[in-house]
């Protein structure tokens, strides 16, 4: 069974979940439970991201391995087309 969280929300907040509950044929619940879920995910994916780049950073600070800015757009451009590039190799 789930739990039971209560939520408090100003009237305005409270009349604008209700008004596009109405307007999708839903239930207020179903809009703050979907709109709460989509939150967390978001943020999940966010701090998962923030996880890597912390991750790469400390990697770069201990080799300074690194592909530079230029050379990484030239392989994105490249992409798609005929003359595809391979990545570009990590250097000091």
């Amino acid at each position: 069974m789930p739990a039971v969280t209560s939520i408090k929300l100003d009237d305005a907040l409270k009349g604008r979940v209700q008004q596009l509950a109405q307007t999708r044929r839903r239930t207020s619940h179903w809009i703050m439970r979907e709109a709460i879920a989509q939150y967390v995910e978001r943020e999940e994916k966010r701090e998962s991201f923030r996880q890597d780049t912390l991750k790469a950073w400390d990697e770069f600070q201990a080799t300074g391995l690194h592909a530079t800015a230029d050379e990484v757009e030239k392989w994105l451009a490249s992409w798609g087309s005929d003359n595809e590039l391979p990545a570009p190799e990590c250097h000091k």
